[in-house]
């Protein structure tokens, strides 16, 4: 059995992550589509190696924030899914994002998903954990996706980034 370092609850919620891996791999799961251990390691920006991502699998699999299970149709290949553990932590990982925007340089297309859970606050948080109930533990499909309109504001955002036919993109 793991030792805890103190009873604090800020110290006790680092131990159950383990460091900064853990979180990226929740992002990647909240905000991408990819739940199996390729698809996963294909779309981290980051770049996490292969031994690191399956030792943070396994460890938020054993610390209840993941969910994994068998692909019927491929006998070595998993899905990860969110608990509801997990999908809690979407208020906190919009106030990370928050404060990212305010004190780091953060690219503007890897800004714009924060900006808009930050404008939106909680109420959006609250429907975005109700679509990630959906997608990821069978809930109802809420009315509207927020995933859809993060998604499509990201795509802007890489739009404009990328060069037109017509000249260089200047900022």
């Amino acid at each position: 059995m793991h030792r805890r370092r103190s009873g604090c609850p800020i110290n006790l919620t680092l131990e159950t992550f383990g460091d900064r891996w853990s979180l990226i791999i929740l992002r990647d799961l909240m905000f991408g589509h990819n739940r199996t251990f390729r698809g996963l390691l294909g779309e981290n920006i980051e770049g996490i190696a292969s031994n690191i991502l399956a030792d943070r699998l396994k460890r938020l699999t054993a610390n209840g924030l993941l969910s994994r299970s068998a692909d019927p149709g491929h006998k070595q290949k998993f899905h990860h899914t969110l608990t509801e553990k997990a999908i809690e932590l979407v208020p906190m990982m919009a106030v990370m994002g928050g404060w990212g925007l305010r004190h780091t340089s953060a690219s503007e297309e890897l800004s714009v998903r924060a900006r808009i859970l930050e404008d939106g606050g909680p109420q959006l948080w609250d429907e975005f954990m109700q679509e990630l109930r959906h997608l990821h533990l069978g809930a109802p499909a809420p009315k509207r996706s927020v995933s859809a309109a993060l998604q499509s504001a990201y795509e802007a955002a890489m739009a404009r980034r990328r060069p037109s036919a017509h000249g260089p993109v200047h900022r």
